[in-house]
């Protein structure tokens, strides 16, 4: 289908509208019944329903997962290095990494709505880069439906695996948007050996970096100082992200805000996925400081962890239950932390339920945005790239 008429849906909870759809990109909008009818080539009724834009998740695994066989049991160590030690030793059984697990992901994606991410693919001496060989297969199996920026991850190590460094040099060469670090003080345990070479690539690849830093406290803090100098000094504000970077809610105040003064100034981006045992961001500070920040699923039904199905709606509500937030405003503002925010996370530069925009269209049945977000209704109606991918909850695709 190339045109239609999307009748009858409120974006954002707001006054009915009709939204013409032509070539994948919302053509034009105009007030619910004004749009002759005869003039589309077919109408779906929104039956009045709220509209959002397609959501984005800013930081998901989706090389990763084990979704559409039998249930694998949780095992290995619950560090990080025991994860990532479970994982290497386990995933050639499960057959990860793999076009049909990662195509089973990004199905679960649009099911609920989501129609680009940012994903850390795996690159080690073990997979190379047939991780995002698989990547680039499962989005073409899908005609584009969701759209995806691959960030080239280092999941084992970087220094302390020679080789690593030439696959993510291979891989930026090759189209990732980004290249990943992993914990340059605890895994590697050389920060600025790490980081040092990241940078260069990025500098010399022209792409982005995505480190994550698990690190904690102090140790944590030390390397955000890090990153936030060679940001400055590589002239790479605006394309460097620390994903989870849980250290930064748990410093003392003072030393906290001048951290988030610190990377607003920089021009450091920063993903979560809000983990219940993690300290709250200082999201208004970051906000006000020009800190742009990401949602993402991460991992999901995968080797570190049996949780997830990929609903990134799910975890703006866990966000706003970590951060106690319950004004109708900040309840709204989770929602566009997996929305318009995270647009920028995936080089969106028209996006929404806007003319010219991609037409990506979640229809919800629900009063408001608050609404949406305190009971994750089912998702009635997904249009990806002007595509219905799911209709009445089930997928079409």
């Amino acid at each position: 289908m190339t045109s239609f008429l999307l009748a009858d849906v409120r974006p954002w909870g707001g006054d009915p509208v009709d939204l013409v759809i032509a070539d994948g990109v919302i053509a034009d909008i105009t007030p619910a019944g004004r749009q002759a009818a005869a003039d589309q080539q077919q109408v779906v009724d929104g039956r009045g329903l709220l509209a959002l834009p397609g959501f984005v998740n800013a930081h998901a695994h989706i090389d990763k997962s084990w979704w559409g066989q039998p249930w694998v049991s949780y095992g290995g160590e619950p560090t990080t290095q025991g994860r990532i030690a479970h994982e290497r030793a386990e995933r050639d059984k499960y057959g990860i990494p793999s076009v049909a697990g990662t195509t089973a992901v990004l199905r679960e994606f649009l099911r609920h709505g989501t129609t680009a991410t940012r994903t850390h693919v795996d690159v080690d001496l073990g997979v190379g880069l047939q991780g995002i060989a698989n990547v680039h297969e499962a989005v073409d199996a899908l005609d584009g439906a969701v759209e995806v920026e691959i960030v080239a991850f280092p999941q084992d190590g970087v220094l302390r695996r020679p080789g690593v460094l030439e696959l993510l040099d291979k891989a930026a060469a090759e189209g990732a948007t980004s290249i990943g670090g992993l914990d340059p003080a605890s895994i590697d345990r050389d920060p600025v050996g790490q980081l040092d070479a990241l940078f260069e690539i990025a500098a010399r690849r022209e792409v982005g970096i995505d480190i994550h830093l698990h690190d904690r406290g102090d140790l944590g803090a030390f390397q955000y100082e890090l990153i936030i100098e060679r940001t400055k000094q590589a002239g790479l504000g605006g394309k460097v992200n620390v994903s989870h970077g849980f250290a930064l809610g748990e410093l003392p105040e003072q030393r906290r805000a001048e951290m988030v003064y610190q990377l607003g100034e920089a021009g450091i981006s920063w993903t979560t996925v809000a983990p219940i045992n993690s300290a709250p961001l200082p999201w208004r500070e970051m906000r006000t400081a020009g800190v742009a920040i990401g949602l993402g699923t991460d991992g999901i039904r995968d080797l570190w962890s049996p949780y997830g199905d990929g609903d990134l709606l799910q975890i703006a509500r866990q966000f706003a239950r970590l951060h106690g937030l319950r004004a109708d405003e900040d309840l709204t503002y989770a929602i566009e932390l997996a929305t318009s925010c995270s647009a920028e996370f995936v080089h969106r530069e028209n996006y929404g339920l806007t003319p010219g925009a991609r037409a990506d269209v979640v229809l919800l049945d629900a009063e408001n945005v608050p609404d949406v977000l305190v009971r994750a209704p089912r998702r009635e109606l997904v249009i990806a790239g002007g595509q219905v991918v799911v209709r009445d909850g089930e997928l079409q695709v």
